[in-house]
């Protein structure tokens, strides 16, 4: 078997672990087995592209190809390491840029290996047919790649509060997208007719400009989109990479990855009610509406861990809607040990979870699986939602714009329309805040002036502390 064969054979068998690991990813319980896949698969594709380069490259090459691999595992274990899971999804977004900066510097690698050294003595030309797909190649690979690049930088800077979460809003930003995209194809055809350093220079700083404009344009109620988003640009950044590499793995992969987080964007839109084009497109169609945050709702009453205990011990059922202060205040394991002792009292205890909670897509879900929760008390916002009306009492920790009844009652308001748990309809509801401030999206929560509302103040996992030990 030649070494060429040997790499497609354990292609093929890394695509079908990545196949088995987005598989695994979609439940709960197989959730661990899909990453054992998907580490599985890297590791096989790994081996056979170092196989590759082992016949193809020369001995220094190669050392820097290991050199470069272990320097990356280094980073990449530190990294995991170290974050915590409130800094997850900034280092999604920033683990997504390097992939575009890769597609970037692939593509322009592609061009001044070939079309650069057109003519060259020595140098690779390409006819016809062939030369024109080449160009295209490169030039709608670096366009993806410098787009995910920014975007994710700006998403990363957002997430991380390094820049402010409210939208970009430049006069007439939709025309601003539309000229970049008409640009951009006039542009292509340029550069396939007749290829240039000068019309690839303009299309990579067009599209490092676009994609820190869209992403800039998108507000933070929309960043668990935004973060989705981006990973569905890293994978097609990925897969135009591999074109240009001719790696089949790599075009099989940034298809998988590209496709599934297209989906995944598209199923959160629908659950923010939020339009798919107007979310990738940076807000297009979308001019924003003013909120009611200057809006008097009122006195609201705060209650103690002691007092919020006895509610819980004469409740019947109980529902707990976290949030991203709850990955904050790392209150996952005490939330947990209260799960526990209530229906050891004979409370029914359950989880709803928004399908944008936190931060990141499933990362309430998470952290409640590294706490130990029972899967089957865990329930999206959808199964959980026609039971509120008769809970006894709802625990909503750390949650906000999830929770906030202005996206059903307040046209005017910037999460109009937005599908929330309708927490309000419980018998009693126990909010778990630092302050009276807004949440992610910047809205007032007309929730916490309501009469069934009790505001109790301070870090989440100490409070439940507290209520664990009155209990």
């Amino acid at each position: 078997m030649t070494a060429t064969t040997a790499a497609s054979a354990a292609y093929i068998v890394a695509g079908l672990l990545f196949i088995l690991s987005l598989a695994g990813l979609s439940r709960h319980e197989t959730a661990k087995a899909g990453n054992a896949y998907g580490i599985a698969g890297m590791v096989i594709a790994l081996a056979a592209t170092v196989g590759l380069a082992t016949r193809d490259t020369s001995a220094t090459g190669l050392v820097l190809l290991v050199v470069a691999v272990a320097i990356g595992a280094a980073i990449g274990l530190w990294r995991a390491r170290k974050v915590e899971m409130t800094g997850m999804p900034e280092l999604i977004a920033l683990l997504h840029s390097f992939v575009g900066l890769a597609a970037v510097l692939v593509g322009w690698n592609g061009y001044l290996s070939v079309e650069g050294a057109a003519g060259q003595d020595g140098g690779p030309v390409l006819d016809g047919a062939e030369a024109g797909i080449h160009s295209g190649e490169v030039v709608v690979g670096v366009f993806i790649g410098a787009v995910t690049f920014t975007g994710s930088i700006v998403a990363f800077l957002k997430l991380s509060a390094r820049i402010k979460s409210n939208p970009l809003m430049l006069p007439g930003r939709n025309w601003l997208n539309l000229g970049a995209l008409a640009l951009f194809v006039a542009f292509t055809v340029v550069f396939v007719v007749e290829p240039n350093l000068v019309v690839l220079s303009v299309v990579t700083v067009l599209a490092l400009a676009l994609g820190w404009h869209l992403v800039a344009s998108i507000g933070g109620g929309d960043m668990p989109v935004v973060v989705s988003m981006l990973n569905s640009y890293s994978g097609w950044a990925a897969a135009a990479s591999g074109f240009l590499l001719g790696n089949d793995l790599l075009i099989i992969t940034g298809a998988l990855v590209g496709s599934s987080g297209a989906y995944l964007s598209y199923i959160m839109c629908r659950a923010m009610n939020r339009s798919f084009l107007s979310v990738i497109a940076g807000g297009f169609g979308n001019e924003g509406s003013v909120g009611s945050a200057d809006v008097d709702h009122g006195e609201h009453t705060e209650i103690s861990a002691a007092d919020t205990a006895e509610l819980l011990r004469d409740a019947k059922s109980v529902v707990i809607t976290p949030g991203y202060g709850m990955a904050v205040a790392q209150a996952q394991g005490p939330v947990a040990d209260l799960t526990r002792k209530l229906t050891e009292r004979g409370v029914e205890v359950r989880f709803g979870i928004h399908p944008v909670a936190g931060r990141l897509p499933g990362h309430m879900n998470v952290l409640l699986a590294e706490a130990k929760v029972p899967y089957d008390v865990v329930l999206e916002m959808d199964e959980i939602n026609d039971d509120l009306a008769a809970t006894s009492v709802v625990l909503v920790i750390g949650a906000n714009d999830t929770v906030n009844p202005a996206a059903t009652d307040d046209p005017g308001s910037p999460i109009a329309g937005m599908p929330v748990l309708r927490v309000w309809e419980a018998e009693r509801v126990v909010v778990f805040k630092r302050s009276m401030n807004t949440g992610y999206a910047g809205v007032q929560n007309p929730l916490f002036f309501r009469d069934n509302t009790r505001m109790l103040f301070g870090d989440a996992r100490e409070r439940v502390e507290d209520i664990l030990r009155a209990l």
